[in-house]
This record gives C-alpha cells, structure tokens and sequence, in this order.
C-alpha cells in the first residue's frame, strides 16, 4: 500500500474494527489485511462479517498505511466520518421519562483522552457527549481506537459555543455540574439521583473556563494527593459515582 493514507479516515485494530461492522457497518468502506498474516479468530470474524456486509477486502503491507505508527493488529478499515448531532434535534428526541446526563467538553484536545471519555459515557447510559466546534479533538482514527468503538453508542453532539447550550440547559431545568481543582465541594457530596445534569469537564492545561465556572450551580473537585487526574481519568471518576448514586436509588424502590 503506498504511504498516501494519512488523510483517510480509518479505524485499526481487531475489537474496534469487529465492533464498527457489528454496530454500523455502513461506515465502513473497504477492509484491509496485512499480506501473509495467519488469521485468528477475530480476523476471521471480520473476515465473514465482511463478506455478508458486501465489503471489499485487500491484502497488502499495512505498515505504510499512515505516517504514524500504530498497531493495527493486522487490519485497517476505512471509514466514513462519525456524523455529529445536532443539539436540537438531540433534545426534541430525548426520551421523555427519567433524567437525563451529558458530558460537556470545554477544549479537551487530546485525541486519547476524548476517545477514553466516549467509551466512559457510552459504558456508564450518558445520553451525549458535547463538544465545541472550537479547539477540540476531532473524532480521528486513534480516537475511535481508544474509544474501542464506543462512538458508535453515544450521540456526539458539536455546537458553536458551549456557554450558549449550557445557557440553554439551565433554562430548561439542568443542572450544571463544572470540576474545579479549588471547589469546596467534592465530586461525592454532590446528589446526582434526582436531576437532568450536565457535567462539564474541562481541557487538559487549563480546566473548565471562568466563563462556565461562573454559570455552574455545583462546583466539584476530587481530592487527590499528588498533581492532579487527567481529564479522561477524572471524568470516569465522576461519572461512575453519579452511576453508584443512581443504581443504590434504584435498588431501594
């Protein structure tokens, strides 16, 4: 294969690629195998799921794929582009029973940490991540790698400009939940059980903005005893003690 690929869009590994054909293959435009590999199960599985999808497949060096080294495991799949929702429509076809929770990224521009955050939301029921249209990670083939294709199951929302959407939501009776390394609270002493909730998660160097801070109702921070967690890793944080709070609420009805 001639090293004229850095600008597709493709997806690489084994689990990632058996997830894109199992959840949406219709992404996926050709599959590539690297010359004289000795098939596994999984590559066989992909290889069958391939041709009842109609997908076209092709043998050749896939070390020459793109500029970067990755670990492709022995198979890369093009793709078509994750489509993004619109918050609009995101909110008119919201379920109308139970509370809902989104993620709101404010310029987190790490491509590992945003594919981490997805697979976390996906795993943990969120309804949406919400990110700008400014000075964030676009969804790239490592995001979807790290993700391990959890893009495929949760709304992936853009919107111009963040303060506008979280304008919106505390209109509409969210509650907005923003982390600060100096809040009094911490991430624990927040209920998160009875309320639509947006947690906003702030960008690596920087955290969430004044701006969003000063339009929070809560602001949390997790005690840590050295630096702090990155934002991947304090979203999970939070995110699954809102879960351990909602699950304990159901269990006692």
């Amino acid at each position: 294969m001639e090293n004229n690929n850095q600008n597709l869009n493709f997806i690489y590994g084994k689990n990632p690629v058996i997830e894109a054909l199992s959840t949406n293959p219709k992404r996926i435009n050709k599959i590539f195998f690297q010359d004289k590999i000795s098939f596994d199960n999984r590559l066989k599985k992909i290889m069958e799921l391939a041709k009842s999808y109609g997908i076209l497949t092709k043998f050749c060096n896939l070390n020459n794929f793109s500029e970067e080294k990755i670990s492709h495991q022995g198979v890369i799949a093009t793709i078509s582009p994750v489509e993004y929702i619109d918050f609009d429509d995101f909110m008119q076809n919201l379920p109308k029973e139970g509370f809902k929770k989104v993620i709101i990224l404010d310029e987190v521009s790490d491509p590992h940490n945003f594919g981490a955050i997805i697979r976390t939301g996906a795993c943990a029921g969120f309804d949406a991540i919400i990110v700008s249209n400014h000075r964030s990670a676009p969804i790239t083939s490592t995001v979807e790698k790290v993700s391990m294709g959890a893009v495929n199951h949760i709304k992936i929302v853009k919107v111009n400009s963040i303060s506008a959407i979280v304008d919106y939501l505390k209109k509409e009776d969210w509650w907005i939940i923003a982390t600060e390394v100096l809040a009094k609270d911490n991430y624990f002493d927040i209920d998160y059980t009875d309320m639509n909730f947006a947690l906003i998660m702030g960008s690596e160097g920087k955290g969430v903005s004044k701006t969003l801070l000063n339009k929070a109702d809560f602001r949390v921070r997790i005690p840590v005893n050295f630096e702090s967690l990155n934002v991947s890793n304090a979203t999970a944080v939070i995110v699954y003690e809102a879960v351990r709070q909602i699950e304990i609420k159901k269990s006692q009805k």
